[in-house]
This record gives C-alpha cells, structure tokens and sequence, in this order.
C-alpha cells in the first residue's frame, strides 16, 4: 500500500470502523500500520474494522496487558491472513519488542495494526503507514494517513 496523505473526519465509533474496513481492502501481507492517538480517541475502532474488512469473526479487543492478539481473516481472494494487533501502552521500553519477538512478526505474512505506535520508537518499519487520530471539540475524530509504502 502506498500513501501519501489523505485526511477523514468520523462522528462516531461506527463510522470510524467502516473508515477501518475501507482502509481493509488497501492492505496486503507485510503491511505495517502504526496507529496514534490519545486514550479514547478510537485506535481501537479503527482495528476493529481493518479486522472486519478481513472477515475476522473473533471479538477484536485492545491487547493491553499482553501486547498483542492474533487474529484469522481472509483477504478479498478469500486467502488466509493473520492479522497481528499490538497495544504498545503498557510497554516498559522499545526493547521489550525485541523479546517478543517484533522482528519476526514484521517480516511475516501478517499484517501488523498497531496502537501506540509512537512507543515503538526506531522500531517502528519506515515503510509503515501512520495514522494519527485527534479528538475534536465537536466530539469527532480527525484521521490522518500519512507516510508509509508498505509491500
């Protein structure tokens, strides 16, 4: 997928999932997507629906005591995919990646959503694409593509 910027605004949680499963239909295996945004601002949301938009039937929730959940999907030929979702939050440090295992997971056939990105530090692939969620006064939220060219 190849970015360069593209701003939306959403309402409600509902809307910021179908934006999620939009964005779905552009990701392929080895793609990275580094999500940032304050607490409550609707990283998850946004995951739930890149989740929906691959058919995963699990309950997409944020992974913050365990850092990461992995999740079975299709893609639109109706391929297997994984989708690995990291809530980097509660990380102590970017090292801490390095003992989960972060290398290998960025170099599968997965897709890697990930919440807190900012945490990842140099970690974090150049080529991953990078949303910034900010909370309006209106109660909106304000999505931000920016970056990226993965696979």
């Amino acid at each position: 997928m190849q970015t360069s910027r593209f701003e939306i605004n959403t309402t409600s949680p509902d809307q910021t999932r179908t934006f999620g499963r939009e964005l779905s239909a552009r990701l392929r295996p080895g793609d990275c997507v580094g999500m940032i945004g304050e607490l409550g601002s609707g990283k998850t949301c946004l995951a739930q629906g890149i989740c929906e938009g691959f058919g995963v039937q699990d309950r997409v929730t944020s992974p913050t005591f365990i850092l990461v959940n992995e999740y079975r999907g299709r893609d639109a030929a109706s391929r297997p995919i994984t989708i690995y979702h990291f809530d980097l939050y509660r990380l102590p440090d970017a090292d801490a990646l390095i003992d989960l295992g972060w290398d290998d997971y960025l170099a599968g056939n997965g897709i890697c959503l990930i919440e807190w990105a900012e945490r990842a530090g140099s970690l974090l692939p150049e080529r991953a694409v990078q949303i910034r969620i900010e909370m309006t006064e209106s109660g909106s939220r304000r999505i931000l593509l920016e970056n990226g060219e993965c696979t």
